[in-house]
């Protein structure tokens, strides 16, 4: 029996000596390759430039803007959205002298939960929102188009919004008694009843035959912020209306063979035709940087400043650059990039609502003809799942890291090509996108914003952290 207990003793500590071997050259150790870095540290300079973005196309958008906004840093932004009516079907029949109730024009909240679906204040601002008849169809879809309204009011809501609460109406049943409904987070503006009864009532079936007769008739809707009528610092909501729930709602009386006068109602959908196939909905975003810091830096480009800005709607974005990346071979020899990260922390002090940093960044490149162009990183990070899944561009990197206040993106394969001279570096940018929606062009599905530290700042540094190994 004691010599069985020292042989199990001797085995026991031969395992723990095994178990606490050190050399990673062992084979079938198990090292986890995203906490491992190996190779020398070098934190390569990192320059930067503000510029204005360019209009962004808003034709057939996942949402749209509408709102307005006054930003101590960033000035004053407005957003408007026309919106093309459609008839619910074609040769819609009002029955025999109908009589409007009331006109409503119902916008839905944007419902998607990743994103942030209302940037602003909703607690001490009020929000005043004007509509108008459009002077012509829907025709333009930059965002800086102007689109030709009539003078015309037609409706107005002034109140504060809540785009996060649903909301209680009336269901009008034909032939019985109304209801009591839930419907998702809405505005909801009573418009002229004159101007709907004459512009559509009237027109009989021949007015709605088709979508492209209604259409050049009616015009359609533009509803923008009445700038005047706003108070506080206001902010930007979103709106979808790629189903059901934003539309013009009609409630008219119409006489019944049967039993009387009737009441009914109707939704006319707004957005895209199923019937005729193009999109009916624009965006039209205007940002005014007088007196702002965002503005200064814009006119003295040439300035070292500590901090930089990145903004959505179309709003400005940081064009970045690596001047010793050109002669890294030559200053540290010929070199294999492990690993090069971008960091990039939030800078001018701490944030505070209503005006929280970006949920997301994106990071792009120029190619030759100075067109946007994705940097080869994000492309094989998406590219390593299904399509450009969540989960490809979580590697890549962007996102708000809210504990320390920061956003890092792996940019290896892109350092690694600029050392080699194999990319050009003819431009890189930072700029803010959707949460859900990684864009290397100008956006106006977001209007965040975050005021980001530089190469020069002497806190809060940009920084490009380079682990490379010499190659003999």
């Amino acid at each position: 029996m004691k010599f069985t207990k020292q042989d199990l003793l001797t085995l026991l500590i031969g395992l723990f000596l095994f178990a606490s071997c050190k050399d990673e050259s062992a084979v079938g150790l198990d090292v986890d390759p995203a906490s491992s870095i190996t190779g020398t540290l070098v934190v390569s300079p990192v320059s930067t430039q503000l510029v204005e973005e360019t209009a962004a196309t808003t034709f057939g958008q996942s949402r749209y803007p509408l709102g307005y906004m006054v930003d101590p840093i960033f000035g004053k932004t407005e957003a408007g959205i026309a919106m093309t009516v459609y008839p619910v079907s074609t040769s819609y029949d009002f029955g025999t002298s109908p009589q409007l109730d009331s006109a409503v024009l119902v916008l839905k909240f944007d419902e998607a939960s990743t994103i942030t679906k209302f940037y602003g204040d909703t607690v001490n601002s009020k929000y005043s929102i004007d509509v108008f008849q459009l002077a012509n169809p829907v025709a333009n879809y930059k965002s800086s188009d102007v689109q030709a309204i009539n003078s015309t009011l037609l409706g107005n809501f002034t109140g504060k919004l809540a785009p996060n609460t649903k909301r209680k109406v009336f269901d009008i049943v034909a032939g019985k008694a109304d209801t009591l409904k839930v419907v998702p987070a809405q505005i909801r503006i009573p418009l002229d009843k004159n101007f709907i009864q004459n512009n559509i009532l009237n027109l009989g079936t021949a007015g709605t035959s088709s979508n492209t007769k209604f259409a050049n008739s009616f015009k359609g809707l533009y509803a923008k912020a009445n700038t005047a009528s706003a108070t506080g610092s206001g902010g930007i909501g979103f709106f979808n209306f790629s189903g059901a729930d934003s539309y013009l709602q009609l409630v008219w009386r119409k006489n019944n063979s049967s039993s009387g006068i009737d009441t009914t109602t109707v939704n006319f959908p707004i957005g895209v035709s199923t019937q005729s196939g193009y999109a009916g909905v624009a965006a039209n975003i205007k940002h005014d940087y007088s007196g702002t810091p965002v503005g200064t830096q814009i006119a003295a480009p040439s300035t070292a400043n500590n901090v930089t800005y990145v903004q959505g709607l179309a709003g400005v974005k940081t064009k970045i650059n690596f001047p010793d990346l050109g002669g890294f071979n030559a200053k540290y020899g010929k070199s294999i990039i492990n690993k090069a990260e971008l960091v990039i922390e939030l800078g001018g002090g701490t944030p505070a609502y209503p005006f929280n940093p970006a949920q997301r960044l994106s990071l792009y490149r120029w190619d030759i003809a100075h067109q946007p162009s994705n940097i080869p990183d994000y492309t094989n990070f998406a590219s390593s799942s299904t399509g450009l899944s969540a989960a490809g561009e979580a590697l890549f990197g962007g996102y708000f890291d809210a504990l320390k206040n920061r956003y890092i993106f792996i940019v290896t394969s892109y350092v690694q090509g600029l050392v080699d001279k194999t990319i050009e570096d003819n431009g890189t940018f930072l700029a803010a996108t959707s949460y859900n929606l990684f864009q290397n062009v100008p956006t106006a599905t977001s209007a965040e914003r975050s005021v980001i530290g530089t190469g020069d700042a002497a806190t809060n540094k940009m920084k490009l952290n380079i682990y490379y190994t010499k190659i003999n």
